[in-house]
């Protein structure tokens, strides 16, 4: 279906569903840049985790036990 097709279509509707459509649309193109913006910062970020001391430093301690006093 070309968009042209679906632009009619979504016309045709009651305009609740139409709200509702958009709503929907609005809410994955969010999530889809968010998960975007997210893989950029990774990207940008992963060579300092690997290589700078001072943001790994604590991670020696992740075979450690811990244990809450009382």
């Amino acid at each position: 279906m070309q968009t042209i097709d679906l632009l009619k279509e979504i016309q045709r509707l009651p305009l609740t569903k139409r709200f509702f459509i958009i709503e929907e649309t609005l809410k994955s193109i969010k999530q889809e840049e968010m998960k975007h913006q997210m893989e950029i910062a990774v990207s940008e970020l992963h060579e300092d985790y690997v290589n700078d001391i001072e943001l790994t430093s604590f991670t020696s301690l992740d075979i450690e036990n811990f244990y809450e006093t009382k």
